[in-house]
């Protein structure tokens, strides 16, 4: 080939790649022709179930975050595993919920369009509108992302922060994701509607360092009201704690608030107080707005939901999100 040709044929190949990568993003209504109703049909089954069930809006932020952060947004957190080994097996993923649901609005897409709208954007769409519903912040949420095949439960275990994790594995874990301190800041913030079991910090009130001791980056009266009515047990796995007493089911800024008086539930919590970026990040969001607040959560939760995605002929759509096609 002359060098000409072929300096023509190398830039033709560099358009077409670049026209495949530019197909190949995530979208705007994506599935506006393909499926015009679909937004609508999530946002419909989430305006009739959430009003009742609005605790349920914190596990499907949680299981949009614990599935980005493995593999990427492919709905991988959703497989089963016949031998106990995927994703959802995993020790962060065993308190995740909202598998039912999912599942349930997937099967009104394939009633309404077979084999078109993946899980992986059904978990994006019903969380961040289970969000709104309950008075939470919107965001964008452009679509076209595909559905996964692998899913491993190691892989859940060394990517998903754990409620244990100091600021430097914090720091890692989302950089690996390509997100920086300010997203660290802002999608913790979602822990302002979490609940919590015990066993994610009861280490901080009866064993910190081994010796039974308590965490002395807790503050004390909170942890002793912690023991007195809620963990009152080194081996209670059952209680339910808010992570914002008070305010748990209010989208809003006094989870930051409490992380300031030392009174963050989980090591994760307090352990943004340690770093004086972190730090600084928490006191300008306090002092400003909560609409503020509201705009700079929505920037993390669009750029979270982008993580390695898998789109145009990547992946596949899954008929039943549990299950690979077969």
């Amino acid at each position: 080939m002359g060098g000409k040709n072929y300096l023509g044929f190398v830039i033709f190949l560099s358009v077409l790649g670049f026209i495949g990568s530019c197909q190949a993003q995530l979208q705007m209504g994506f599935y506006s022709k393909s499926c015009p109703k679909a937004e609508q049909i999530v946002l419909d089954y989430v305006k009739k179930h959430i009003p009742n069930a609005p605790s349920l809006a914190a596990p499907l932020i949680r299981m949009n975050f614990h599935d980005c952060f493995v593999r990427g947004c492919d709905a991988s957190v959703l497989l089963n595993s016949t031998s106990g080994n995927a994703e959802r097996d995993a020790i962060p993923n065993q308190t995740l919920r909202g598998f039912g649901f999912i599942d349930a609005i997937k099967s009104l897409l394939e009633e309404e369009c077979p084999g078109v709208v993946s899980c992986a954007d059904i978990i994006s769409l019903a969380s961040r509108d289970s969000i709104v519903i309950t008075g939470g912040p919107f965001w964008p949420v452009p679509t076209g992302r595909r559905d996964g095949s692998i899913s491993n439960a190691s892989e859940a275990l060394s990517n998903i922060p754990s409620p244990r994790s100091n600021f430097t594995t914090l720091q890692t874990l989302f950089a690996n994701q390509g997100l920086d301190l300010k997203d660290l800041v802002l999608l913790s913030g979602a822990h302002t509607i979490g609940i919590a079991h015990c066993p994610a910090f009861s280490n901080r009130l009866y064993n910190f360092t081994g010796v039974g001791d308590e965490d002395p980056a807790l503050d004390s009266e909170y942890a002793a009201n912690l023991k007195a009515n809620k963990c009152r047990t080194p081996t209670d796995n059952t209680t339910k704690v808010e992570m914002d007493p008070g305010s748990r089911k209010t989208f809003d800024l006094s989870y930051y608030t409490l992380l300031l008086k030392r009174r963050g539930l989980f090591q994760s919590d307090a352990a943004l107080t340690t770093n004086s970026a972190t730090l600084n990040l928490i006191n300008q969001l306090l002092q400003g707005s909560l609409e503020n607040f509201f705009a700079e959560f929505a920037k993390s939760m669009e750029k979270m939901g982008r993580i390695n995605v898998k789109t145009g002929t990547v992946g596949e759509i899954r008929k039943h999100c549990a299950v690979v096609n077969s």
